[in-house]
């Protein structure tokens, strides 16, 4: 195991683990109601884990009106194959997708995902 092999996300951010195909359409069916944000992380990637850290730190949870989920890509690659289908957003990891209503509010990668433009197109 490298440094950067943990499975779940660290700390004590509230994140909810996507673990199934069934959790992922359950997800999709609460967007009519509120925003889900996805955040699809490599738990064998340096860059993956700098931009889950960095996103963590610059997130603020008082504010937060969407729900927080965690997909773990080297666990549940399936999972995010059907978020795929589901959005027609081209996997990338690290990746945020942000739904609302059941469709794409915001999508980016890599050091292109802010927690600042999620917060304005969520709260808008």
């Amino acid at each position: 195991m490298g440094l950067f092999s943990s499975s779940k996300p660290t700390g004590t951010f509230p994140w909810k683990n996507i673990e199934s195909i069934q959790m992922l359409d359950e997800l999709v069916s609460l967007t009519q109601d509120k925003a889900v944000l996805i955040f699809k992380h490599s738990t064998r990637c340096s860059i993956s884990m700098m931009v889950l850290t960095r996103f963590q730190n610059e997130w603020d949870l008082s504010t937060s009106n969407c729900e927080l989920c965690f997909l773990d890509l080297i666990a549940h690659r399936d999972i995010s194959n059907k978020i795929e289908e589901i959005t027609g957003v081209i996997h990338q990891s690290p990746q945020v997708i942000v739904l609302r209503k059941g469709e794409v509010l915001y999508e980016e990668s890599h050091n292109s995902i802010s927690a600042r433009d999620i917060k304005k197109e969520v709260n808008s």
